[in-house]
């Protein structure tokens, strides 16, 4: 399920789309090296940086526009999925007790690691947080592609600021030299600041997968039903780093939280 383009985040969206190609201009209008191989004919180079920008563009397009894992109705919260009646009664009530919730704004069973997100008006599987860039959530349905698409938009914003970086022209004073690379002097300062913003942004994400938990999680954690009864460093659903990653970015569908709470919760000690 894919949101309306031009619904809510539509100024966002036109925002990211219109700097990204306003950025991209620029550099091409400039005596940048993409601009100095284009008028040589040789092409690859600045083929390939256009069409790294549009996969960076699409990208953003998917995981904003894309359901992020929003509860729809209590068929798909089944608190029993892969649960048996029998399993639940062996779980000690005094220790990790998985207890049925419903939202309480939208009313809903919630899956574990499930979130209401006020500005989404729903509650989203394995949630992570509301980007007000993509104006949209992240969550178990396109956390991936979030990544993904932050690991691709560094590229580009890595690229660009090299290319930026060789328009730069020598000018005997700084009025003039301001006045030849005023523009550039700007994209590559917006470049700049995006790129650094982005390598935070992913190195905290691939952090937080290979652990097996999420930026709510993490930051919420003495807060939360499930996971306040856990020591600082426990994580209930911390399968190890290799696993952790494979199945975040090579498992696809719904997974049943549930399943691996329970099958932490009875391993001996």
């Amino acid at each position: 399920m894919f949101k309306n383009v031009f619904g809510s985040g539509f100024l966002v969206r036109t925002a990211h789309v219109s700097l990204t190609w306003v950025i991209t201009l620029i550099l091409f209008l400039h005596d940048t090296d993409l601009r100095k191989q284009e008028e040589k004919g040789e092409l690859v180079q600045p083929v390939l940086f256009v069409l790294l920008v549009l996969v960076s563009v699409l990208l953003y397009f998917a995981v904003s526009l894309m359901d992020p894992g929003f509860v729809l109705s209590d068929s798909d919260a089944k608190f029993t999925l892969g649960v048996s009646e029998e399993e639940q009664e062996m779980i000690p009530h005094t220790s990790k007790a998985l207890r049925q919730r419903r939202c309480g704004y939208c009313l809903l069973q919630q899956p574990m690691r499930a979130k209401h997100c006020q500005n989404c008006k729903h509650c989203v599987r394995r949630y992570d947080h509301h980007c007000p860039w993509i104006e949209n959530c992240v969550g178990e349905r396109n956390h991936r592609w979030f990544v993904l698409y932050l690991g691709v938009q560094l590229l580009a914003l890595l690229w660009a600021f090299h290319m930026a970086w060789s328009g730069f022209t020598y000018a005997p004073t700084w009025e003039l030299w301001l006045r030849q690379n005023g523009f550039l002097l700007a994209a590559a300062c917006l470049v700049g600041g995006f790129s650094l913003v982005v390598v935070l942004l992913l190195g905290s994400h691939l952090y937080l997968v290979s652990l097996n938990t999420t930026t709510w999680e993490f930051m919420s954690h003495h807060r939360i039903s499930y996971l306040k009864h856990c020591g600082a460093d426990e994580n209930p659903f911390d399968q190890g780093t290799l696993r952790n990653l494979w199945g975040f970015f090579c498992v696809w569908g719904n997974v049943v939280w549930e399943q691996v709470y329970f099958r932490e919760s009875s391993d001996p000690v």
